[in-house]
């Protein structure tokens, strides 16, 4: 089969590989319709996520039809059109029975190596480094789908794919973010990233119900996106973004905050990016957490702040002392897919959400790699590539 493979920093190539075959009982395979590039795929393509291998498959964005399924899986049966999450997850230990499906106990055949970097073991994923299992991703014509009993769902009406896909990772990501900040009738959020998790935290902050949204980038097509939903939009290059939300909010600031960029934030300050440039390219720190710190500093005394950006390591410079002085509290994780597919799946059948809105390119299989370099370098406008095996 041909699948978009990792070949070292900065290089996909679309290859032909083996197919992939039931290994478990429990496994199923999945005939790709359709895949996504997701904002982490370019920590992966920048070279910043450890253990990967030359060769690696990646892509943790996929759904597709069921054409093979092993004798332990019960619940699904060739023919059946399903989106996979992106946490492969057991549904049986300590952790899958409070829902904590990213850091499912049994799905990470690598969790020694995952404990050297992280102290515990998160869940294995799709496409994304050895550290996490070495499974490979679903940016191909075919996928092995491990605890198939567990994670996929079913999608048995005539919804589009591109109105289901992104239930494989980005939507519930964006909704688990503003979930985390204990929405208010009234609250002020605001959300550090405009990329399509950042739009889809703007978006569940409305339907949960919040007053007022700010959405915080420097692209501006991304902030018209953000516009469109209701959002306030600061260009942080154009406007000191804590002077401004302050002004927004009175003084207090906002009553939660959601960072939605993670480990490459960029900022206009240029002393402060050359500092973290330079201290991750020496490997002094793994990542630039600009947003992060922005957002403790402005967020209200008393507030939330929602970590769903992704992080590898370590940070320098972090401001512990205003998390611990000014009573913050500080939430993260990697998002528990598993945990949101039905809800989320009711929201878009009901037309409370349709997620395709962050679409803006969409290739085939073969031109992975062009579409890797139209999304890392906002080339085209570009918010969100899906694509077609």
């Amino acid at each position: 089969m041909k699948a978009n493979c990792w070949m070292g920093r900065g290089s996909v190539e679309v290859r032909e590989v083996p197919d992939p075959r039931i290994l478990n009982g429990h496994d199923a395979v999945v005939r790709v319709t359709s895949t996504a590039i997701c904002g982490s795929d370019l920590h992966l393509y920048d070279g910043f996520i450890p253990t990967m291998k030359k060769g690696d498959i990646l892509g943790h964005e996929f759904m597709g039809e069921v054409v093979e399924v092993g004798p332990r899986v019960r619940n699904l049966h060739v023919g059946d059109r399903v989106v996979v999450p992106f946490p492969i997850a057991c549904g049986r230990c300590a952790a899958c029975a409070l829902g904590l499906y990213s850091v499912c106990e049994n799905s990470n055949p690598n969790a020694g190596l995952a404990e050297r970097f992280l102290g515990h073991s998160p869940a294995g994923a799709f496409g994304y480094s050895h550290m996490l299992g070495g499974y490979p991703g679903g940016q191909a014509e075919y996928a092995r789908v491990p605890f198939a009993d567990v994670g996929p769902i079913k999608i048995e009406d005539g919804l589009a794919d591109e109105q289901v896909l992104f239930l494989s990772d980005i939507l519930p990501a964006g909704w688990m973010g503003a979930e985390m900040c204990d929405i208010k009738p009234g609250d002020v959020v605001a959300v550090w990233g405009a990329g399509p998790v950042g739009q889809f935290a703007v978006a569940g902050a409305y339907l949960m119900g919040a007053e007022q949204v700010v959405c915080i980038d420097r692209f501006a097509y991304r902030l018209r996106i953000a516009e469109r939903a209701g959002a306030t939009t600061l260009d942080y290059e154009e406007v000191d973004v804590r002077d401004a939300l302050l002004d927004l909010t009175a003084g207090r600031g906002p009553d939660a905050c959601i960072d939605a960029v993670g480990m490459e934030a960029h900022y206009a300050n240029p002393a402060l990016y050359a500092y973290d440039r330079t201290k991750q390219a020496t490997r002094l720190e793994t990542d630039r957490p600009y947003a992060l710190r922005e957002a403790v500093m402005s967020c209200r005394n008393g507030g939330i702040v929602a970590v769903i950006g992704l992080y590898a390591g370590f940070l320098d410079k972090f401001p512990m002392g205003a998390v611990m002085n000014r009573s913050l509290t500080l939430k993260a994780g990697q998002c528990h897919v598993q945990r949101y597919l039905k809800p989320l799946l009711a929201r878009i059948r009901e037309g409370d959400i349709d997620p395709s809105f962050v679409i803006t390119h969409r290739l085939p299989l073969d031109e992975a790699p062009r579409g890797y370099q139209l999304f890392r370098d906002k080339q085209d406008e570009c918010n969100k590539v899906v694509l077609t095996p």
